[in-house]
């Protein structure tokens, strides 16, 4: 906003402006009549014009002030800044306001015996005070709802901000997981066409249907494990084409946390790292272990092991945009209640384990969670099963 633009007051803005200052030439009016002497001649209609005068010349300064609000870009300035060119200018436009009252009330007014001399001037002096008193509580009411509202679209602004940046997210990792899929596993299962048509077949029913999922489920915030564990049964089918004999995997989930929601890909980015850091690089492969259970409270636990060494400060060299997101995505879905580790195996030498302990839902956000994730497989449900 450039310093001469001013945004043009709201009809609300001048309703309450109205309604506050004729309140208080009312006001006025009522002290005038009730405490200033009849002996002093002065016609009763004169109090009611006086009123109105004060009502009027008051409006006419908060106006002023607003003006000076908005050229002079005071709402930008640090609170101390604001507060003293506030208090100079209700100062000012006190006095300003008592010597047009004044000079209106002399020139056009019939008063009898008007005060005059010091202890008239007294008079003009506290009456200032008064109306910078006043003129503060309005630009203390006026500054204090621009800094609610602009909180308000900070806010909503903040949330929009949020939204899209968990969808760019898992725009993202939709966008990495096809070419992976789509290259590796497309290749691995024109190997098979020709050698076992059967199980090119099956291999491209576990890629239609990760796909599917990763495309239906980019915008879903949370899904149930049970329907997380079908996918991540395609996603180790289809990692055995390409590693064979090298990768073994065995699967222990207890039935009861199968309806724990989570957001999506959550468990396939945990096996698919445990896989590519893991068992990959090793000419002889390895193992990857998933179990999931609820605890005494009713929360998952869930755990990923894998062989190798977890090492910190190499996984902060490298990216780590996967588990950067994935900490992200919990955050927005649980807050600080979710909890995820990544490190060694206290347990197993030479094992790294990942840790996954989110909050147990109510059951009718478990109903909305299961409700929500209308897409269906074929799959069998998954208990324990291992592979070698």
């Amino acid at each position: 906003m450039s310093p001469l633009s001013v945004p043009k007051p709201s009809r609300s803005y001048w309703g309450m402006q109205v309604v506050a200052w004729t309140l208080y030439g009312v006001f006025n009016i009522v002290l005038f009549r009730a405490f200033v002497p009849k002996s002093t001649g002065t016609p009763t209609w004169v109090f009611d014009v006086m009123g109105f005068i004060i009502a009027a010349t008051t409006m006419g300064a908060s106006h002023l002030l607003r003006q000076l609000i908005w050229r002079g870009q005071w709402l930008a300035k640090p609170p101390l800044a604001l507060l003293g060119r506030l208090l100079l200018a209700n100062a000012l436009l006190a006095v300003g306001c008592v010597v047009v009252i004044g000079l209106t009330s002399a020139l056009g007014l019939p008063f009898q015996n008007a005060n005059r001399g010091p202890q008239g001037w007294a008079a003009q002096l506290g009456y200032s005070l008064n109306l910078a008193i006043l003129l503060s509580l309005w630009a203390a009411a006026y500054v204090g709802w621009h800094y609610l509202q602009r909180s308000r679209r900070a806010e909503i602004e903040k949330w929009r901000l949020t939204a899209a940046v968990r969808e760019a997210e898992l725009n993202t990792l939709r966008a990495q997981l096809n070419p992976h899929f789509l290259f590796n596993g497309l290749n691995n299962i024109r190997g098979l066409v020709g050698e076992d048509p059967e199980r090119a077949r099956q291999a491209l029913a576990h890629l239609a249907e990760l796909l599917r999922y990763v495309m239906q489920h980019a915008a879903t915030p949370l899904v149930p494990l049970g329907q997380e564990l079908e996918i991540v049964a395609d996603y180790l089918a289809l990692e055995g084409l390409q590693l064979e004999d090298r990768l073994q995997y065995a699967l222990d989930v207890d039935p009861a946390a199968r309806a724990v929601p989570l957001p999506p890909l959550t468990v396939q980015l945990l096996v698919e790292n445990a896989i590519k850091h893991g068992v990959a690089p090793r000419p002889a492969g390895g193992s990857v272990a998933l179990t999931a259970q609820l605890d005494a409270a009713g929360w998952l636990c869930l755990a990923v092991r894998s062989p190798g060494r977890y090492a910190p400060a190499a996984a902060e060299a490298s990216s780590g945009l996967g588990l950067r997101g994935l900490r992200e995505r919990l955050t927005q879905a649980f807050g600080p209640a979710a909890t995820f580790a990544l490190a060694n195996d206290p347990a197993a030498a030479d094992t790294v384990l990942a840790t996954l302990r989110l909050p147990a839902p109510s059951p009718a956000s478990t109903a909305e969670v299961l409700d929500a994730a209308t897409p269906t497989f074929t799959h069998s449900p998954i208990h324990s099963f291992t592979h070698r």
